[in-house]
This record gives structure tokens, C-alpha cells and sequence, in this order.
């Protein structure tokens, strides 16, 4: 792969397995957030049954202008209770506060777990004052998406038959996170086992918890199927949330609700402990990644989460490179605004947004030219028919390990089925499709395109369903490559705008890089107005 848009990064290996209102001010004058590297990985070992060598990490440098507490980047945050500014109790209260302020309107947040995560946060503040740090997240409060397993927590993946359901232990990236020092706020609502809930209705929802809203207008979706976790950051009520993508699950709700949101390199972070994890025929599909307004927890967040936990088959120990050394100026840039030309078009809002972006990086002297993927309507069409192939048993697989005797509106085991033959054929197609991206690829570094046909729709506004060519995020599920969203503009209707960015696989420094700078060109998230 053509790497020469970056300097040669040095290597690192993951970390260990292991609300308020807006008006809370946070007074900055004795800010001291350690460290000149903005992301110094010292390298570890793996130790005994995987669990890797404890890593120590320079605290990242925000660069983040918000000082209303329940606004500022996670990053930032982390500084200040670092530097002695802030403890983390008093982080959680405010972050707690919020949530019920919000949360009502959006139900976005689903279970809490207030006096442990205050207990948490006692602890960690006893520790600050000892000088000892549990990393870089140390204090900093989180949501996680209903379909990780959270030890102690009820965990339902938004099925019936687990409403009750309160998992022995975290999934692998909540260890990881919490074992770096973020606390646990609640869970964050997702559609029935991340794979839709109520046809019509286009928002996360599902009959365990009911419908979420979007913050910026309670009459929109949220997207899906992280869409809980993108309301909740949206407004505040979190300092981040992860998520899942398994055809754009984390991308849609970072574009719904204006923040910033990154699927990594299939392989990338373990998916052990959620609710469709590892394995079969769409493995390669499924990746877990963060939420969150700023760019910079996203760089923050990742290495803490990478890595194998040698339970995860697919998951390699790939370096991870710092994005802060990347030089936009000599990224190879490709651009689109549809996926074939009888695709459906984007606003002309949206057309408009991709094209500022891909303006911003000529300016920087980026080589640029359109060029769209190969056959990403066809690819999305197949990739159907091998979803719906077996009949749905796959789903139905779910349904029976829950034990769910009411599973939600979406759930159909009657799809014709295909012969064994075909089954194999098409398998056969798609590997060959992803060989024909690989040659498209290789000759560039950064991908721009819409994320979406347009704004977060109207809950139970159906005029899209039928249109072909809105499946912007899929494309890079099926390919397995590292993409993020990150707004950068504003519909007539006030609504978040985003524009994604995708890289070669294993270059998600370059994808963080060129979301940076467009969160730094055209502002990123902004708040919502309730």
C-alpha cells in the first residue's frame, strides 16, 4: 500500500483488557494536562491468556474550546481532573444531571447505574490525589450501547428475551475502557439485536425500551443502530459512547446527530461481548468503534481498545499509528457524491457539504479527482441476497439463544431460500469484488463522499424506502476498511450534515487526520438547542 502521505509512524500496541447542565462552568486557570506527545503509546507485550502488558500513555493534548463541563471533549475533561481542576465525582454529577434533563425528551439512555459509577468515581478521585492514574480516561464518564455486555448492568440488546439479562462480565473494549479509567454512566438504546426494529418508524426503537429521538429535533431520527449512544453525546449527556457497525451503525448516528464517529479496519478491535460478535458467513462486516463530539477522543479512545484479546479469532496486533503525523498535503484524494449514476442523488445541501470538503483539501494541495468504488450498487445488492439467504436462520440462531418468544416487527425467518451452490457462488462474487477495490484503492489515500442522501429524516417518513443508492456506509462493511463521519455543514431544515472520510485498510491515523482538519475548517459538532 502507497504510504508516502505519512511519515513512518512508530508502533503501538493496545492497552491492557482491564450529567450535568449547561450551565456548569469549569474554571481553566489552573489547567495542566501533562505531556507535550499528543499520543505517546509506549509498546507492550502481550502477556499470560492475552491479556496485554500494561501500557503507559502521555495524556493526549486537547485542543477543544468548550468550558461548559457536559460540552468539552473527553480529552479535555481527562486534563482537567488530571491537572487537578476537576475530581471525578464531580464530572459524573454533572453528566448525570444532564441526562436527566435531556434524557426524557430523547430516551436515549435506557439502564443507569448511578451509585456504582459514583462509587467509581470516589475511588478514582482517591487515587488522583495519591498521583496514581488508571490512564488516560481516568474519571472521564461514558454510555456503551445496550449491546455490549456490562458487567453487573442489565444488558438486553434490545431483545425481549434478555430484559432481564445482567452479563458476569464486560464485553472487551468496556474492560478495556474501564480498566483505563472511564466510568460507566449507563446504557445507551439500539435496535433489536443492532439489525433493525420497527419497519416505518427509521429511528433506533425497539419493545424492550421504546423510541429514541434526536436532539436537534425530537421529530427526527436518531439513525441506527448506535443511535441511543449518538443522541445522548449529541446532547451532552455523555463524554462519549461505543458502538457497533455492521452497515453503518455507528457512521449514520455520528451523521444524524452531528458528532464524530469511526469504524475501524475490520480485524481491528475485538467484538467479544457483543451481542453479534465474532464469526460466520458477515464477520468481516461487524466492527466496534466510539462516538463522541470531538475528533480528538476518537484519537484518545482507539489504541486504548485495539488489538487481539485472543478470543476474537479475526482481531490482528497491528501497529497503530499516531494521525497527528500525517501530512494532508500529499493525500491521494478520490471523491463522490452518488454510487452509480442511475443511484439516487443527494440534496443538493449534501452535494454541497462533500464538495466544501473536498474544495478544503485541494487547497491543502492534495491531489483530487472523482471516482466512485466499483460496482457499490451491485456489492450492496448481492451482499443482500447473502443476508437473506438462508432463510433468516441466522437471525433466527439470535432469536433462539435469548430465548425471545417476542421478537420485534423486523424479524422475518421466511426469505425464499437459495441453494447451497448459489450460496457459494456469491460468496465467490464478493471476494471477488473486494480484490477489484483493492485495485481501485491503491490508488488512494483518502475517500470523500455523502454519508447519507440528506438530514436525518422524520420518524415514520417512508418516502426513501425503495430508493437504491443510499447505502453510502455499507460499502466499506463489505470491503472492511477504516471509515469515520464528522459534520461538516447544516441543513435548511437545522439538522447535522456529515461528510466520511475512509482510508486503505489499517490507516486509520489518515482517516483521523483528514477529520480533524475538517472539524477544524468547518466547526464539527454544536450544540443542540434544547
Amino acid at each position: 500500500m502507497y504510504d508516502a502521505a505519512v511519515d513512518t509512524p512508530a508502533a503501538a500496541v493496545p492497552a491492557d483488557d482491564q450529567a450535568g447542565d449547561r450551565s456548569v462552568p469549569v474554571s481553566l486557570a489552573r489547567r495542566a494536562l501533562l505531556g507535550a506527545a499528543p499520543l505517546a503509546l509506549a509498546a507492550c507485550a502481550n502477556g499470560p491468556r492475552g491479556k496485554p502488558a500494561r501500557a503507559e500513555l502521555a495524556p493526549p493534548v486537547s485542543t477543544d474550546k468548550h468550558d461548559e463541563l457536559v460540552f468539552m471533549s473527553a480529552t479535555k475533561l481527562a486534563g482537567l481532573i488530571r491537572g487537578g481542576e476537576l475530581s471525578a465525582t464531580e464530572a459524573v454529577a454533572a453528566y448525570y444531571a444532564r441526562i436527566d434533563a435531556v434524557n426524557p425528551q430523547l430516551n436515549a439512555v435506557v439502564q443507569f447505574c448511578r451509585e456504582r459509577a459514583l462509587a467509581e468515581a470516589g475511588t478514582l478521585d482517591a487515587r488522583s490525589r495519591r498521583g496514581d492514574w488508571a490512564g488516560p480516561l481516568h474519571g472521564v464518564p461514558m454510555t456503551i450501547k445496550d449491546s455490549f455486555d456490562t458487567e453487573g448492568v442489565i444488558s438486553t440488546g434490545g431483545t425481549q428475551g434478555r430484559a432481564f439479562f445482567i452479563p458476569p462480565k464486560d464485553a472487551t473494549v468496556v474492560a478495556r475502557l474501564r480498566a483505563r479509567g472511564a466510568i460507566l454512566l449507563g446504557k445507551t438504546n439500539t435496535p433489536e439485536f443492532t439489525l433493525g426494529g420497527v419497519s416505518g418508524l427509521g429511528t433506533t426503537v425497539n419493545i424492550v425500551y421504546g423510541m429514541s429521538r434526536n436532539p436537534y429535533d425530537h421529530t427526527r431520527s436518531t439513525s441506527g443502530s448506535t443511535g441511543g449512544g449518538g443522541a445522548i453525546v449529541a446532547a451532552g449527556g455523555s463524554a462519549f459512547d461505543f458502538g457497533s457497525d455492521f452497515g453503518g451503525s455507528i457512521r449514520g448516528p455520528a451523521h444524524a446527530n452531528g458528532i464524530a464517529g469511526m469504524k475501524p479496519t475490520t480485524g481491528r478491535v475485538p467484538r467479544t461481548g457483543h451481542i453479534v460478535d465474532y464469526g460466520g458467513v458477515f464477520d468481516s462486516y461487524q466492527q466496534v468503534g466510539p462516538l463522541a463530539r470531538r475528533v480528538e477522543d476518537l484519537m484518545t479512545i482507539l489504541p486504548l481498545v485495539t488489538g487481539p484479546d485472543f478470543i476474537d479469532a479475526a482481531i490482528q496486533p497491528m501497529p497503530w499509528s499516531d494521525p497527528r503525523r500525517v501530512d494532508l498535503s500529499r493525500l491521494r484524494v478520490a471523491y463522490y457524491f452518488d454510487l452509480a449514476e442511475d443511484a439516487a442523488k443527494p440534496t443538493p445541501e449534501m452535494q454541497a457539504t462533500v464538495q466544501k470538503c473536498v474544495d478544503y483539501f485541494a487547497r491543502l494541495g492534495c491531489a483530487v479527482r472523482p471516482s466512485r468504488p466499483p460496482d457499490a450498487m451491485k456489492i450492496a445488492d448481492l451482499s443482500t441476497r447473502l443476508r437473506e439467504g438462508d432463510g433468516n436462520a441466522w437471525q433466527k440462531r439470535l432469536v433462539e439463544k435469548y430465548h425471545t418468544t417476542v421478537p420485534g416487527p423486523n424479524r422475518r425467518f421466511d426469505y425464499p431460500l437459495i441453494e447451497t451452490a448459489t450460496f457459494t457462488e456469491l460468496l465467490e462474487e464478493r471476494d471477488a469484488w473486494r480484490s477489484r477495490m483493492m485495485a481501485w484503492v491503491k490508488d488512494f489515500d483518502l475517500i470523500v463522499c455523502p454519508p447519507a442522501l440528506g438530514p436525518a429524516p422524520k420518524i415514520g417518513d417512508r418516502s426513501a424506502e425503495g430508493v437504491r443508492g443510499g447505502g453510502f456506509t455499507t460499502t466499506y462493511n463489505i470491503a472492511g476498511y477504516p471509515s469515520g463521519v464528522v459534520r461538516a455543514g447544516t441543513s435548511p431544515e437545522h439538522m447535522p450534515l456529515g461528510v466520511m472520510l475512509t482510508a486503505q485498510p489499517w490507516r486509520e491515523d489518515i482517516v483521523l487526520a483528514a477529520m480533524l482538519a475538517i472539524e477544524s475548517e468547518f466547526g464539527g459538532w454544536q450544540p443542540p438547542p434544547h
